[in-house]
C-alpha cells in the first residue's frame, strides 16, 4: 500500500489489486474506497455510529501505547497516532469513516478505514501530506501487532458497553416515571383482569408498580449481560495465537485500553476461543429481546386501559400527542405505545439475525460480526429512544378516570371472590352469577338475600381487604 500525489485534487494509492485515485483531502484511502464500492448495502456508514468509531480509536490508541513501550513503534510515530486517536474520540473526523456497516470480510474494511483515517491525520500532525505512507503506514504502523479479528470484536464490545450505559439510564428514567404514577394512583380501586375477563380488585397503583418492577428486573439482567462485554481478545491477532506480537503486548494493550475507556476490561482466558466465539453477543441480544417483550406487553396494557374512550375500557387517559385520523374528527390514537411496540418487534427480529449469524461461524473465526454489530447497535439505540419517548411523551402525562373505575368495581361480579372466606364458594358463586345475569351490584344482592349485614359487608369489601392478604376472624 503506497501513495503518490498526482494533483492538488487527487492522489494515487496502490494495494495488491492495483492503483486507484483518491481525493487529495480524504483521510480514508484505497481500502476504504474499495469497501464503499463493494458494499452499497444499508446506506449507513460506520461514521454514523459514533460509539463504534470512538471504540475503534480507543483500541488503536491502546495498541500504539503498548507498541511504543515495547519498542515496536518509535515514540514520534506512536505520539501522533495517539493524538489522532484522541481527536477521533473527541468527535473529529467521523465523516471520514465511509464504509457501510454491513460488509463482508469479518470487519476488515472497518479496521482498514480506521487505519487509513488515523494514519493520514497522524501524517498531518507530522507536517506531511496525506498518503505519504512511506513515512507512517496505515497497516505497518497504525495496525502494528493487530488483526481485524481482535480489533473489531474488541471495539464492538467497548461500543456495546458505552451504548448499554445510555440504555440503562433511559430504562431507569422510565421506571421512575412508572413508580411516580404508582404512588399517584395508590388509592384508586379497580378491577384486575385475567384472560381479559374481570378477576378481582386491585389498586391502579399496584398495576403501575408492576411495570416499574419489570423494568427494574430487566435493568439487572442488562447489567449482567454488560459485564460479559468487558472480556476482550485484544492481542489475539488472526486466530487467537498472538502471532506477530510481543509476548507482553496483549496484557499491556488491554491495560492501556481499560485506562482509556474507563471500563473494567480483562483479557480473555483463552484467546483462540474468544476470537471465534460470539456467545456473549447472543446473550446480550437475548436480554434485549426480553426487555423488548416486556416493554411491548406494557404498551399493550396501556393501549387496552385507554381504549375507547367511550366504548372501551377508558380507565386511563394517555396524553394526546397528535390528531389520529384524516377522516374521523376528534380521534386520537395511542401513538407512543404503538411506536414502542414496533421497536420491540424490530429488536425481536434483530435477535434472530444475531442468532443465525453467531451460529454461522466456522472454525477459528466468525465472519458475520458486522451484521451482529449492526443489529445490536440498532436494538440498543432504538430501545433507548423508545424508553425516552414512552417516559416523556406518555407515562408522565397519564391520568386516571377515577369515577369510571369506581363504578366498574361496584358493577363487577368479580367482587364476589372476596365473599368466599365468609359465605363459602357455592354461595359466592350464586351471587356472582346473579350479578352477571341482572347487572346489579354484588353488595346489593348480598344485602337483599340477607347473607350479611351492612357492617360486615362493608368490612369485607374494604379496599385493604380486597387488594392484599387479610386474616378473617370468625
Amino acid at each position: 500500500m503506497s501513495s503518490i500525489a498526482t494533483s492538488d485534487r487527487l492522489r494515487i494509492e496502490h494495494d495488491l489489486l492495483g492503483e486507484r485515485e483518491i481525493p487529495a483531502d480524504a483521510y480514508w484511502g484505497i481500502h476504504s474506497l474499495r469497501a464503499r464500492e463493494n458494499f452499497p448495502i444499508s446506506g449507513s456508514a460506520i461514521g454514523g455510529q459514533p460509539g463504534l468509531v470512538k471504540a475503534l480509536a480507543c483500541v488503536k490508541m491502546a495498541a500504539a501505547r503498548a507498541n511504543r513501550d515495547l519498542g515496536v513503534l518509535p515514540a514520534d510515530k506512536a505520539g501522533v497516532i495517539v493524538q489522532a486517536c484522541q481527536e477521533i474520540i473527541d468527535g473529529a473526523l467521523h465523516e471520514q469513516f465511509i464504509v457501510d456497516v454491513i460488509q463482508g470480510g469479518a470487519g476488515t474494511s472497518t479496521n482498514m478505514n480506521a487505519n487509513e483515517v488515523i494514519a493520514n491525520r497522524a501524517l498531518e500532525l507530522l507536517g506531511e501530506a496525506k498518503g505519504r505512507y512511506e513515512l507512517l503506514h496505515p497497516i505497518q504502523d497504525v495496525n502494528a501487532s493487530q488483526s481485524t479479528n481482535d480489533v473489531y470484536p474488541t471495539a464492538l464490545r467497548i461500543a456495546m458497553c458505552f451504548s448499554l450505559e445510555r440504555l440503562l439510564v433511559a430504562m431507569a428514567e422510565l421506571r421512575s416515571a412508572f413508580e411516580a404514577k404508582a404512588l399517584e394512583f395508590g388509592d384508586i380501586l379497580k378491577m384486575g383482569r385475567t384472560q381479559l375477563q374481570d378477576a378481582v380488585p386491585m389498586t391502579m397503583g399496584q398495576e403501575f408498580l408492576t411495570y416499574a418492577v419489570m423494568l427494574g428486573e430487566d435493568e439487572a439482567r442488562l447489567g449482567e449481560a454488560r459485564m460479559l462485554m468487558v472480556e476482550v481478545n485484544l492481542g489475539a491477532t488472526a486466530i487467537g495465537t498472538g502471532i506477530n506480537t510481543d509476548p507482553d503486548y496483549s496484557p499491556l494493550a488491554v491495560q492501556y485500553l481499560a485506562e482509556i475507556t474507563g471500563l473494567p476490561l480483562v483479557r480473555a482466558a483463552n484467546m483462540i476461543e474468544a476470537t471465534q466465539d460470539t456467545g456473549a453477543f447472543v446473550q446480550l441480544s437475548g436480554v434485549l429481546k426480553r426487555v423488548a417483550c416486556k416493554l411491548s406487553k406494557t404498551c399493550n396494557d396501556l393501549r387496552l386501559l385507554s381504549s375507547g374512550p367511550q366504548s372501551g375500557l377508558n380507565e386511563i387517559n394517555l396524553p394526546e400527542r397528535a390528531a389520529g385520523s384524516s377522516i374521523m374528527p376528534g380521534k386520537v390514537n395511542p401513538i407512543i405505545p404503538e411506536v414502542v411496540n414496533q421497536v420491540a418487534y424490530e429488536v425481536i427480529g434483530n435477535d434472530m439475525t444475531i442468532t443465525m449469524a453467531s451460529e454461522a461461524g466456522q472454525l477459528q473465526l466468525n465472519a458475520f460480526e458486522p451484521i451482529i454489530a449492526w443489529s445490536l447497535v440498532k436494538s440498543i439505540s432504538h430501545l433507548e429512544a423508545a424508553c425516552a419517548t414512552l417516559t416523556h411523551n406518555c407515562v408522565k402525562g397519564i391520568t386516571a378516570n377515577r369515577e369510571r373505575l369506581a363504578q366498574a368495581v361496584q358493577r363487577s361480579a368479580g367482587l364476589a371472590t372476596a365473599l368466599n372466606p365468609v359465605l363459602g364458594y357455592e354461595a359466592a358463586t350464586r351471587i356472582a352469577r346473579e350479578a352477571m345475569r341482572t347487572g346489579r351490584p354484588v353488595a346489593e344482592l348480598v344485602l337483599e338475600a340477607g347473607l350479611l349485614d351492612a357492617e360486615t359487608l362493608a368490612q369485607v369489601l374494604k379496599p385493604e381487604v380486597l387488594t392484599k392478604p387479610y386474616r378473617y376472624r370468625a
